[in-house]
């Protein structure tokens, strides 16, 4: 269950869920950090103990504002009611996950284009700014507020991307709730 930091909704809406792998444990505070050097950090904290609740996930995700210039009128407004009413989703995390210790916030290490401005998780909060700069494919940045614990998370998100083709410049706002609610029935998304 590796996610990279991404510049699309689906790829906040995945990263939050991965947020639940941490209890009100662990205390990492860390800045100018790449998402491994968090990854290892939160690693460190939760030490031997379980970090997230393996099983069946259920949540969703409301997208509370989005402003894509680039993009087509028709095809904004068409975006914006379609995530405007909340997306529903479901995933499984196994025993394996857990054991591993997957890295649940930082992706595959191939881009190496992210830095967290800043990156704090103790007593069930979290807050973070990550920052991507790809160059001509675009910028991003990324904050991240709220709470968790190894059942259940509440985040509330902003992204702005510039750059990049065929869109440009983009804002969002979003919310993602998600709790665990038994164990996997195998139907889950992912």
């Amino acid at each position: 269950m590796r996610l990279a930091p991404t510049f699309t909704a689906t790829g906040l809406c995945a990263l939050a869920l991965t947020l639940a792998a941490c209890d009100s444990g662990p205390d990492v505070s860390a800045t100018n950090a790449t998402p491994e050097e968090v990854q290892q950090q939160v690693e460190a904290a939760g030490g031997d103990g379980v970090m997230v609740s393996p099983g069946r996930w259920e949540g969703q995700m409301t997208v509370q504002e989005i402003d894509m210039p680039g993009l087509p009128p028709e095809a904004r407004e068409q975006m914006k009611a379609q995530m405007g009413s909340g997306q529903s989703f479901t995933s499984c995390i196994t025993e394996e996950d857990v054991k591993q210790q997957k890295a649940f916030f930082t992706g595959e290490q191939d881009d190496k284009s992210c830095k967290y401005d800043h990156f704090t998780m103790e007593n069930g909060k979290v807050s973070a700014l990550l920052k991507c700069d790809r160059g001509e494919e675009g910028r991003m940045e990324m904050t991240m507020n709220g709470d968790y614990a190894p059942d259940r998370y509440r985040m509330e998100m902003a992204s702005k991307a510039e750059g990049g083709a065929p869109m440009g410049a983009m804002t969002m706002k979003m919310m993602v709730e998600a709790k665990r609610v038994g164990a996997c029935t195998g139907d889950e998304e992912g």
